[in-house]
């Protein structure tokens, strides 16, 4: 028997135990958000640096302005100059449970409930991101009571204010760089292509956000005494709307694609063997024609373009019946997600310049004072971390890993890039139906045992 086969059986054999200290962890309804839960966040990273220092990690709760940041570290003892070294990363903090009439179980009472033959783990943070990040704790646990030491040098970082933005986290990485800064970063808060496919992350997009007012008159008038002569800001908002995006689906803002490459041809052809159904996407959410760029496949627009987006536009009456008025202002946030080496700052002034050319002499135009934003993430495929991780994830699986994008944001990877100064390795159990943020959140029983067994597994690897 190897010392892989001794790790993973040892996994299989507690992992009724694993199971039920996952379910300690959901009990604690540590809401970051809401300061009422302070406590309960204190409680939570008590328990984790518990169980840390129970398997022989340096484990401490650091105080920050906000939620308190897990650090823990292992040295094996027969640890070398030449060993790899790598950060752990996840989040201990969960989103409110509300609304609380939705959910069929309590949210802070985990249970597993077998439907249609699958086990399931219902409870809020079982998995994002409490399921996740233990698939890293039971995987340690499971090399250390298996062979005495973890084959690697480990750093665990789990924070707490993950759901609340991270107020306190890039404050902390600088200020403990030299500390944390290791080989690579493992962030397990993403997810499986599907139930049967594991899944890295490859690429996550950024995200820039404004808000824009614009004023015609200087109050509200009647549209009968002035409609036709007077400019009305609506109409205004509207035409610098319809301007965003040409015939074709393109941004038209100049300068936007600067820092935008094309997907290379490897990557391209690997996402169109997948089997992804684009009408089927659309279908679930009731649409049925692609609206985005002509020439590009949904996977591509969604992992790999930017996007122009109006996420809420309000102006006049909106009450009940009918108010014959032509309003003073009109209101849109948009958001920008971004790719490749776009540029946020960039973007934002490009969008803002853009938008002061269509306004006419007699409006005025005001953004919010808060726009900023992230820029994009992109691992190159051909990474080495990436390439020993897949091959970890296959002999687990037996078959091979996607390599995808997604149309989300996940800022860690960038501050770890740029304040620590490594990549990020993202490898998730999550799956589409998990129901993260909504009430009903659960985390397949299998995803859990899968992912213990796939982090002993890329442990292993490097460790070999």
């Amino acid at each position: 028997m190897t010392q892989l086969d001794a790790v993973l059986a040892t996994a299989a054999r507690d992992f009724d135990n694993s199971l039920e200290r996952l379910f300690r962890l959901v009990r604690i309804p540590s809401i970051s958000t809401d300061p009422a839960h302070a406590g309960d966040c204190d409680r939570t990273a008590a328990a984790i640096v518990a169980d840390l220092a129970a398997l022989g990690f340096k484990a401490e709760a650091r105080k920050t302005k906000g939620r308190p940041m897990v650090v823990a570290h292992y040295t094996p003892r027969n640890a070398t100059a030449g060993m790899p070294h790598f950060l752990f990363y996840g989040h201990y903090d969960v989103q409110p449970a509300d609304p609380l009439e939705l959910w069929q179980t309590p949210p802070f009472e985990p249970v597993v409930k077998t439907e249609k033959g699958v086990a399931r783990i219902y409870g809020r943070g079982t998995s994002d991101d409490k399921g996740q990040f233990m698939t890293f704790i039971e995987a340690a646990r499971a090399w250390i009571t298996a062979t005495g030491s973890l084959p690697i040098k480990a750093t665990f970082l789990i924070e707490g204010e993950e759901e609340s933005g991270s107020p306190s986290l890039v404050p902390f990485l600088k200020a403990n760089r030299k500390e944390l800064s290791c080989d690579a970063a493992f962030v397990c808060d993403t997810g499986m292509w599907d139930a049967r496919t594991p899944a890295i992350t490859t690429r996550l997009r950024g995200l820039v956000h404004e808000e824009v007012t614009i004023t015609g008159p200087r109050i509200d008038l009647h549209s009968g005494a002035y409609g036709g002569p007077a400019m009305n800001p609506i109409r205004v908002l509207s035409k610098v709307i319809a301007a965003l995006h040409d015939r074709n689906g393109k941004v038209t803002i100049p300068g936007f694609y600067d820092g935008v490459a094309d997907l290379p041809k490897a990557v391209r052809t690997q996402w169109r063997s997948l089997d992804f159904s684009e009408a089927k996407f659309l279908k679930d959410v009731g649409l049925g024609l692609p609206a985005g760029e002509k020439g590009k496949s949904v996977l591509e627009q969604i992992w790999a373009r930017p996007t122009a987006e109006v996420n809420g536009i309000w102006g006049g009456y909106t009450g009940t019946g009918t108010k014959t008025v032509l309003p003073s202002k009109a209101h849109a946030k948009f958001t920008f997600r971004l790719v490749g080496r776009q540029d946020p700052d960039k973007v934002l002034k490009a969008f803002q310049r853009f938008v002061k050319g269509l306004i006419p002499k007699d409006c005025k135009v005001a953004f919010s004072g808060r726009g900023g934003g992230s820029p994009a993430t992109e691992i190159p495929e051909d990474n080495p971390f990436i390439a020993r991780s897949a091959r970890a994830l296959k002999d687990e699986f037996r078959r091979d890993a996607v390599l995808m994008g997604s149309g989300g944001s996940i800022p860690i990877c960038r501050f770890f890039k740029d304040i620590l100064g490594m990549d990020s390795i993202l490898v998730g159990f999550a799956l589409a139906d998990d129901a993260i943020h909504s009430p009903n959140e659960k985390y397949n029983v299998e995803s859990f045992r899968r992912g213990i067994r796939s982090w002993a597994r890329i442990m292993g690897e490097f460790g070999a």
